[in-house]
């Protein structure tokens, strides 16, 4: 073999080498850039890791026909005067604006306009007559001679666990609005107080969520002692539980009936029926659609085109269209199996020969071997097409977070997720919010 020879073999062996590089680094850039094009509109990240680059809001929810606010033929909710007002001002009209004359009974009508407003907090009565002091005998639970009552509580724990307010803003509203100084150790001492109360209405309510045919969970995490630990939540349309663990995996013991969840595969050790949700399918194949992969396209079609099956059949869909429909299903995962297992052989092997699968192909196996717990909403009619009522439910805790940073104790937290354990039941029942917590200062209410 000649120098020629033996140059143009080192030439072609070191461009082997580069070619080996070249689809390394290939399939590197490929994967940094689809990293670098997530956001929470096409994948699972939370709107906060968007930073200042965030992209023009839009909705998987197609735009509707109807305009914003009261659509022709709703029955409006407006504010009536009632009977008998608390106080009534009688405007008299002596003189005629026009040309001065003076009116004496000349009424031929009257109109009645009400204005409804919070009274203020007065802690005692004169009497306008004779100048004294008057009280009546003290009610149960007014043990002091100096002590707030249980609309004032239930202003400030309502204001503190529902709004977010910080303490020394509901210091300065109680002040401005009432007149009245209420130190952060009080408002600290009324959710306590109340959270003791309400220990028994949670337990009931977990008992409820257990037994329930349907159940919606997610969890998140949530800052403790400056330290992460998870909050769960396990909800449906009627009943909210919210709990805190130092760890992630921390399952309710004896469910029964379906629960919807994200596939976190831990929910899988719950020996119950399992439905994911599908708003998590369709926002990853919102970003394998950016990335130009035919299949994802036609797949996120078809899972649209069926929740509008399931809104036009919402008792039951005829066997014959499930069949039809589950078909294409299959029949769009075998192409994007096809596809992907050609283009996985482009990529270079492990230290342990292991190729390693692109996202697409990832989300191509959850949708094949979880078919039945994806499609479970076409064949039960009670399971909704998302997991959006979990993520509603534990959304706002993660803006509680936001505005306070966290909790120092285990104990505050464990307060403040009971009391919102209440509050959204209690929204989710339509009870009176205001009326259900002051009844629960009450001394002889039963919760």
């Amino acid at each position: 073999m000649d120098e020629k020879d033996l140059l143009i073999q080192r030439l072609l062996e070191e461009i082997a080498i580069l070619k080996k590089i070249v689809a390394e680094q290939s399939v590197r850039i490929t994967e940094l850039e689809r990293c670098l094009g997530l956001n929470s509109k096409n994948s699972s990240k939370p709107p906060s890791s968007d930073g200042f680059k965030k992209p023009p809001t839009t909705s998987l929810r197609p735009k509707g026909k109807n305009p914003s606010g009261g659509q022709k033929g709703h029955e409006g909710h407006t504010l009536q005067q009632v009977t008998n007002p608390d106080k009534i001002i009688r405007h008299k009209l002596t003189t005629c604006p026009h040309c001065k004359n003076t009116l004496n009974n000349e009424v031929i009508d009257v109109t009645k306009r009400q204005v409804f407003d919070i009274p203020p907090v007065k802690v005692e009565k004169i009497c306008p007559c004779c100048k004294k002091e008057v009280r009546a005998e003290f009610p149960i639970g007014v043990d002091v001679p100096a002590q707030y009552g249980p609309r004032i509580k239930a202003q400030t724990v309502y204001l503190a666990v529902q709004h977010f307010i910080p303490e020394d803003r509901l210091q300065t509203i109680f002040q401005d609005l009432y007149g009245a100084e209420i130190a952060t150790a009080t408002l600290v001492k009324f959710t306590k107080d109340l959270a003791n109360k309400l220990d028994g209405f949670c337990q009931s309510i977990l008992e409820k969520i257990k037994l329930a045919a349907l159940k919606h969970m997610d969890e998140t995490g949530f800052r403790i002692g400056g330290k992460t630990t998870w909050l769960h939540v396990a909800s449906n349309d009627r009943f909210t539980y919210y709990h805190h663990s130092p760890k992630r995996k921390s399952l309710l013991d004896g469910v029964i009936g379906t629960v919807v969840h994200d596939h976190w595969k831990p929910y899988y050790q719950m020996d119950t029926k399992h439905a994911l949700c599908n708003a998590h399918h369709l926002r990853e194949l919102k970003a394998l659609i950016e990335g130009k992969e035919v299949w994802s396209k036609k797949m996120r079609k078809l899972l649209l085109f069926m929740h509008k099956y399931r809104q036009f059949f919402p008792d039951k869909i005829p066997r014959e269209k499930i069949k039809r429909l589950e078909k294409i299903y299959a029949e769009i995962i075998k192409e994007g199996l096809a596809y992907h297992l050609k283009r996985r052989k482009e990529l270079p092997c492990g230290g342990k020969l292991i190729r390693k699968r692109y996202p697409g192909h990832n989300l191509l196996l959850r949708l094949q071997n979880y078919r039945n717990d994806v499609l479970r909403f076409l064949h039960d009619p009670i399971v909704p097409f998302t997991n959006n009522q979990a993520e509603q439910d534990i959304r706002m805790m993660k803006l509680k977070q936001k505005i306070s940073g966290g909790f120092r104790t285990p104990k505050g937290a464990d307060v403040f997720v009971c009391i919102r354990t209440f509050l959204s039941t209690a929204r989710k029942q339509q009870w009176d919010i205001f009326s259900a917590l002051s009844k629960c200062f009450c001394p002889y209410s039963q919760i």
